[in-house]
Formats: structure tokens, sequence, C-alpha cells
């Protein structure tokens, strides 16, 4: 069973009417330094501040974001799919998308509840998805279309389909620091026979 945050439990048992706004939080890679760049969407009117975990987060709006599909909650490892649309005009968004490398990046998805009656904030936003950048389409709109842009979310079970390497060469450890010289000798391991009990 999902456990919420205490102010959140307490407002969702007495019953009362709320609005919900989706968060997304982007990590990508900036394509000239390697850094991590961060970035986060609303579906919010305006540009707003939210603090999560301690950390204050800048949320962009103004209809960068258009909308999700609806969450399929389920127990277990399988990996699941989640797409979230965006609109191909704002430019924070291009940025996320052009100006940095978002490939596999990891998207963290929180949902924000306000109280209606004077819209303020009813607790921390939390988190109702988390994992990795699987697919991004960026398709060119015919004149006089509305384009946007597709985010495919593959859940944080995705971590555990990674493959092992199978193999590394001594190049490769070298490269990493180069006094390591645990596979000097990796080339000759197949070659040489050992007796039985030598």
């Amino acid at each position: 069973m999902r456990t919420f945050p205490a102010a959140t439990a307490a407002y969702f048992a007495s019953r009362s009417a709320f609005v919900g706004h989706v968060l997304v939080w982007l990590q990508a890679r900036n394509r000239d330094s390697g850094a991590t760049e961060t970035i986060g969407f609303w579906t919010g009117a305006d540009h707003a501040e939210f603090t999560i975990r301690g950390e204050t987060r800048v949320y962009f709006g103004a209809g960068a974001m258009l909308g999700m599909d609806p969450i399929r909650r389920q127990t277990g490892l399988k990996v699941r799919s989640q797409r979230i649309t965006f609109s191909q005009v704002a430019p924070e968004l291009m940025m996320a998308v052009r100006g940095y490398d978002p490939r596999h990046c990891p998207v963290e998805v929180h949902r924000a509840l306000f109280d209606p009656a004077r819209e303020t904030l009813i607790d921390e936003p939390h988190m109702i998805l988390r994992g990795y950048l699987d697919k991004l389409k960026l398709p060119t709109p015919a004149k006089g279309e509305k384009g946007n842009i597709s985010f495919e979310i593959a859940t944080a079970g995705r971590a555990l389909t990674k493959p092992v390497s199978r193999y590394r060469s001594d190049a490769t450890m070298r490269a990493r620091a180069a006094n390591d010289g645990f596979r000097k000798y990796s080339s000759l391991a197949d070659k040489g026979e050992t007796p039985w009990g030598g």
C-alpha cells in the first residue's frame, strides 16, 4: 500500500477538493562540458519554485507541458513506459532537447496538490514516477498544424536490464587509471594451459 506524507494523508482523509499538477524534472548532459544540467516543467500557468527533498527547484510552465498519459501502477520489476507530451514552442524545452543531451537521462515526475479555495500548496510535491528518458519524438508539423514533443519514460526497472560487461581489455582499464594493471595478461588467459592441480 502506498504511503503519503502526513499533511497529504490528512488532506485526503478530510475529503476536501484539490487541484493536482504534474512536475517533470530532467537531468540531462551538457553537450559542451559534459556536466549534468537540470531543468523542470510543470502543468501550471507560469514558472514556479518548489522545494523537493530540501532542494529548491524552478519549474517552467506557461504551456510547456501539455499532458501525460494515465499512470498504470503495478508491483514487481517489470519495465513500464510512460508518455509525456510537451509543446515545441517553449524555448526552455527546446534548450533541454537541442541544447542538452537528454538521451537516457534520469527523469522524476512529482505531483503537486493545491487547495483550490486558497490556491496554496497543500504539502511538498510527492513522487509518482522515476525512470529514464527512453524515446524522444520531435516531428516537424505540417504547415498550419501544431507540433509537440513526445517523451517516452521507462521506469526505474530499466536499470536492472543493463547487461554486465563481459570483457574489458588492459587498455580500457589503463584509460581509467594509468597504473591499473589488473587485466595486464587478460589477452593471454585463454591461450595458456594450466594442468589440473597446477
